[in-house]
Protein backbone atom coordinates (compact mmCIF):
# COMPACT_ATOMS: atom_id res chain seq x y z
CA UNK A 1 0.00 0.00 0.00
CA UNK A 2 1.50 3.76 -1.10
CA UNK A 3 1.97 6.12 1.38
CA UNK A 4 -0.87 8.88 0.89
CA UNK A 5 0.25 11.99 -0.42
CA UNK A 6 -0.74 15.80 0.04
CA UNK A 7 0.10 18.81 -2.30
CA UNK A 8 -0.39 22.41 -1.74
CA UNK A 9 -1.62 24.24 -5.04
CA UNK A 10 -1.62 28.25 -4.56
CA UNK A 11 -2.52 31.00 -6.15
CA UNK A 12 -1.24 33.76 -5.05
CA UNK A 13 -0.44 37.92 -6.09
CA UNK A 14 2.61 39.86 -4.75
CA UNK A 15 2.58 43.45 -5.93
CA UNK A 16 0.13 46.18 -4.84
CA UNK A 17 -2.36 44.45 -2.86
CA UNK A 18 -5.40 45.75 -0.34
CA UNK A 19 -4.17 45.26 3.10
CA UNK A 20 -5.98 46.82 6.11
CA UNK A 21 -7.72 49.20 3.73
CA UNK A 22 -5.03 50.47 2.06
CA UNK A 23 -3.43 49.17 -0.86
CA UNK A 24 0.70 48.37 -0.03
CA UNK A 25 3.26 46.75 -1.96
CA UNK A 26 3.74 42.58 -0.58
CA UNK A 27 6.97 41.43 -1.35
CA UNK A 28 5.56 37.76 -0.88
CA UNK A 29 1.34 37.60 -1.65
CA UNK A 30 -0.64 36.74 1.28
CA UNK A 31 -1.30 33.47 -0.27
CA UNK A 32 1.62 32.26 -0.46
CA UNK A 33 2.47 33.30 3.02
CA UNK A 34 -0.07 31.00 4.35
CA UNK A 35 0.73 28.60 1.84
CA UNK A 36 4.68 28.05 3.12
CA UNK A 37 3.31 27.94 6.68
CA UNK A 38 1.16 24.80 5.83
CA UNK A 39 4.09 23.31 3.98
CA UNK A 40 6.27 24.07 7.38
CA UNK A 41 3.61 22.37 9.41
CA UNK A 42 2.62 19.50 7.09
CA UNK A 43 5.85 18.57 4.92
CA UNK A 44 3.17 18.64 1.76
CA UNK A 45 4.89 19.36 -1.92
CA UNK A 46 4.10 22.45 -2.96
CA UNK A 47 3.13 24.15 -6.15
CA UNK A 48 2.74 27.55 -7.57
CA UNK A 49 -0.72 28.09 -9.39
CA UNK A 50 0.24 31.23 -11.95
CA UNK A 51 -0.67 32.46 -15.40
CA UNK A 52 1.18 33.41 -18.43
CA UNK A 53 -0.52 36.74 -19.07
CA UNK A 54 0.83 38.75 -16.21
CA UNK A 55 -1.47 41.23 -14.62
CA UNK A 56 -0.89 44.82 -14.16
CA UNK A 57 1.19 46.20 -11.20
CA UNK A 58 -1.26 48.48 -10.20
CA UNK A 59 -3.60 47.15 -7.88
CA UNK A 60 -6.86 49.02 -9.49
CA UNK A 61 -5.81 47.84 -12.91
CA UNK A 62 -5.90 44.07 -11.79
CA UNK A 63 -9.33 44.25 -10.06
CA UNK A 64 -10.59 45.92 -13.86
CA UNK A 65 -9.13 42.77 -15.19
CA UNK A 66 -10.08 40.17 -12.99
CA UNK A 67 -13.78 41.68 -12.72
CA UNK A 68 -13.66 40.92 -16.38
CA UNK A 69 -12.51 37.49 -16.25
CA UNK A 70 -15.09 36.58 -13.46
CA UNK A 71 -17.37 38.43 -15.80
CA UNK A 72 -16.43 36.06 -18.77
CA UNK A 73 -16.27 32.67 -16.73
CA UNK A 74 -12.67 33.38 -18.26
CA UNK A 75 -9.93 30.70 -17.84
CA UNK A 76 -6.57 32.05 -17.68
CA UNK A 77 -3.70 30.01 -18.92
CA UNK A 78 -1.18 28.14 -16.85
CA UNK A 79 2.05 28.47 -16.94
CA UNK A 80 3.11 25.43 -15.04
CA UNK A 81 1.31 21.92 -14.87
CA UNK A 82 1.73 19.26 -12.50
CA UNK A 83 2.66 16.18 -14.43
CA UNK A 84 1.97 13.54 -10.95
CA UNK A 85 -1.24 15.16 -9.73
CA UNK A 86 -2.40 11.74 -9.66
CA UNK A 87 0.07 10.63 -7.02
CA UNK A 88 -1.41 13.06 -4.74
CA UNK A 89 -4.96 11.96 -2.29
CA UNK A 90 -5.00 15.50 -0.88
CA UNK A 91 -4.77 18.86 -2.18
CA UNK A 92 -4.30 22.06 -0.17
CA UNK A 93 -5.80 24.64 -2.39
CA UNK A 94 -5.09 28.42 -1.63
CA UNK A 95 -6.20 31.41 -3.19
CA UNK A 96 -6.96 34.94 -2.36
CA UNK A 97 -10.85 36.07 -2.35
CA UNK A 98 -11.68 37.70 -4.99
CA UNK A 99 -15.08 39.42 -6.02
CA UNK A 100 -16.67 36.42 -3.75
CA UNK A 101 -14.78 33.44 -5.22
CA UNK A 102 -11.27 32.33 -6.31
CA UNK A 103 -9.18 33.81 -8.96
CA UNK A 104 -10.44 32.25 -12.44
CA UNK A 105 -7.08 30.65 -12.55
CA UNK A 106 -7.80 28.44 -9.67
CA UNK A 107 -11.19 27.40 -11.80
CA UNK A 108 -8.41 27.21 -14.47
CA UNK A 109 -5.95 24.27 -12.13
CA UNK A 110 -9.36 22.52 -11.07
CA UNK A 111 -10.23 21.98 -14.53
CA UNK A 112 -6.87 20.58 -15.57
CA UNK A 113 -7.22 17.62 -13.16
CA UNK A 114 -9.11 14.88 -12.17
CA UNK A 115 -9.73 15.36 -8.67
CA UNK A 116 -11.86 12.38 -8.14
CA UNK A 117 -11.56 10.67 -4.95
CA UNK A 118 -9.13 13.25 -3.64
CA UNK A 119 -9.49 15.78 -0.48
CA UNK A 120 -9.36 19.02 -1.35
CA UNK A 121 -8.79 21.68 1.58
CA UNK A 122 -9.20 25.24 1.02
CA UNK A 123 -7.58 28.06 2.66
CA UNK A 124 -7.85 31.77 1.33
CA UNK A 125 -6.98 34.83 2.30
CA UNK A 126 -9.17 37.69 2.10
CA UNK A 127 -9.96 41.24 3.68
CA UNK A 128 -13.87 40.76 4.90
CA UNK A 129 -14.68 38.24 2.40
CA UNK A 130 -14.19 34.91 3.91
CA UNK A 131 -14.48 32.12 2.19
CA UNK A 132 -17.20 33.84 0.19
CA UNK A 133 -18.57 30.90 -2.41
CA UNK A 134 -15.31 29.70 -3.01
CA UNK A 135 -16.28 26.12 -1.65
CA UNK A 136 -19.49 26.08 -3.36
CA UNK A 137 -17.75 26.49 -6.35
CA UNK A 138 -14.82 23.69 -5.69
CA UNK A 139 -17.64 21.14 -5.13
CA UNK A 140 -19.00 22.24 -8.37
CA UNK A 141 -16.09 22.06 -10.46
CA UNK A 142 -14.60 18.37 -8.51
CA UNK A 143 -18.12 16.76 -7.72
CA UNK A 144 -16.19 13.43 -6.91
CA UNK A 145 -13.92 14.45 -4.70
CA UNK A 146 -14.14 15.06 -0.61
CA UNK A 147 -14.07 19.14 0.50
CA UNK A 148 -13.26 20.08 3.81
CA UNK A 149 -14.10 22.77 5.49
CA UNK A 150 -11.98 25.93 4.63
CA UNK A 151 -9.83 28.25 6.31
CA UNK A 152 -10.01 32.35 6.02
CA UNK A 153 -7.35 34.16 7.05
CA UNK A 154 -7.42 37.75 6.92
CA UNK A 155 -4.57 38.86 4.83
CA UNK A 156 -3.05 41.61 6.85
CA UNK A 157 -2.89 38.76 9.48
CA UNK A 158 -1.26 36.08 7.79
CA UNK A 159 1.96 36.65 8.99
CA UNK A 160 0.51 35.68 12.74
CA UNK A 161 -1.92 32.95 11.64
CA UNK A 162 0.30 29.81 11.92
CA UNK A 163 -1.12 29.17 15.63
CA UNK A 164 -4.90 29.34 13.75
CA UNK A 165 -3.11 27.03 10.59
CA UNK A 166 -2.20 24.62 12.86
CA UNK A 167 -5.20 24.38 14.80
CA UNK A 168 -7.23 23.96 11.30
CA UNK A 169 -4.97 21.46 10.44
CA UNK A 170 -5.34 19.32 13.50
CA UNK A 171 -8.84 19.91 13.36
CA UNK A 172 -9.39 18.82 9.84
CA UNK A 173 -6.63 15.77 10.34
CA UNK A 174 -4.04 16.92 7.93
CA UNK A 175 -1.68 17.48 10.47
CA UNK A 176 1.90 15.42 10.03
CA UNK A 177 2.67 13.69 12.50
CA UNK A 178 6.38 14.77 13.75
Amino acid sequence: MREKKSLIAYYSRPGNNYVDGSIVNLRVGNTEVAAKMIQKLTGSDIFRIDTIQEYPSDYHETVDMTKEELRQNARPVLSEHLDNMDEFDTVFLGYPNWFGTMPMATFTFLEEYDFSGKTIVPFCTHEGGGMGRSESDIKKLCPDSKVLEGLPIVGGNVQNAEKDIADWLAEVGEMEQK
